[in-house]
C-alpha cells in the first residue's frame, strides 16, 4: 500500500457532477442574448472573457457565474435586453445554485474503501454558503477528517492547508479533475497528485502541458483509485 499520512479530493467534478450545469447554464445563456448581440460578437466568448476579468473580484462558483452573465448581458446588448431576460438570467442562477447533488459512479463505495485506511481531507473551492450546502447533502461528508473551503487553489493555499494539518508536503496526496487546481499546485509544493479527468473543463481551468514525475499519475475513472494505492479487495 502507498505510503501516504492524508489523502485529500476535490469535491466538483471529482466527487459529483458540476462542469456539466455550467455548460447548461452557458448554452441557455447563449440563445437568450445572441437576438440582442451586435453581428461578429461571439457570445460565449464574451462570457468567458468576463468571467476571466472579474475572477479577482467576484471570485469562483454560481454567484459568480450569474454576475458575470448578468454583466456580459449589459455589455453584449446595451439597453437593447429587456428586463424578461435578465430574469431569466436570475432564474438560471438559482436553479444552479439549488440543484441536487449528483454523485458520479462509484464514489461512495470509493471513499469508504479509502476512508479505511487512510485519513481523508476534502478541498474544494468556491462560494462558501454553496459549497457546504453540497457537502453536507452529498451524504459523504462523514468521510472526511477535515473540509476545506478555499477561495484559490493554488501554491500558497496548500502550504497553509498542509501546515495547518501538520503533513510533510511528501506525506500528502490530492485527487482532482484539475491540473490548474488540483495538480500542479500541489506538485509544486512537494506533494503527489492524481488526475481523474471530467469530460468538462471550464475555459480558464484549461492548461497546455500535463505534469510528469514519480509523484504525477492519472486514472481514467475514480473507480481505479483503490487499486492504484494498493488497497485490495474485501
Amino acid at each position: 500500500m502507498r505510503e501516504f499520512d492524508v489523502v485529500a479530493f476535490d469535491a466538483d467534478d471529482t466527487l459529483w457532477h458540476s462542469e456539466d450545469g455550467f455548460r447548461a447554464a452557458e448554452e441557455r445563456f447563449v440563445r437568450l442574448l445572441s437576438p440582442f448581440a451586435p453581428d461578429g460578437i461571439d457570445v460565449a466568448e464574451a462570457l468567458t472573457a468576463m468571467e476571466r476579468a472579474n475572477l479577482a473580484v467576484y471570485g469562483y462558483g454560481v454567484k459568480a457565474f450569474g454576475l458575470s452573465m448578468i454583466e456580459a448581458a449589459i455589455a453584449i446588448g446595451q439597453e437593447r435586453v429587456p428586463s424578461s431576460v435578465f430574469a431569466e438570467i436570475v432564474d438560471v442562477t438559482r436553479d444552479l445554485l439549488l440543484a441536487p447533488v449528483r454523485l458520479l459512479s462509484d464514489v461512495a463505495q470509493v471513499l469508504e474503501r479509502v476512508s479505511g485506511r487512510y485519513k481523508l481531507v476534502l478541498i474544494t473551492k468556491g462560494d462558501l454558503i454553496h459549497q457546504t450546502r453540497k457537502v453536507r447533502t452529498s451524504g459523504l461528508d462523514h468521510h472526511f477528517h477535515h473540509v476545506e473551503i478555499v477561495l484559490e487553489k493554488d501554491r500558497e493555499t496548500y502550504r497553509r492547508v498542509l501546515d495547518q494539518l501538520e503533513i510533510a508536503p511528501d506525506r500528502f496526496l490530492m485527487i482532482g479533475n484539475s491540473i490548474r487546481s488540483d495538480i500542479q499546485p500541489v506538485l509544486d509544493e512537494g506533494g503527489h497528485a492524481v488526475h481523474v479527468p471530467y469530460p468538462y473543463l471550464w475555459e480558464l481551468e484549461k492548461v497546455d502541458v500535463l505534469p510528469i514525475g514519480p509523484r504525477f499519475a492519472e486514472l481514467g475513472s475514480l473507480k481505479e483509485l483503490p487499486a492504484w494505492l494498493g488497497i485490495t479487495a474485501h
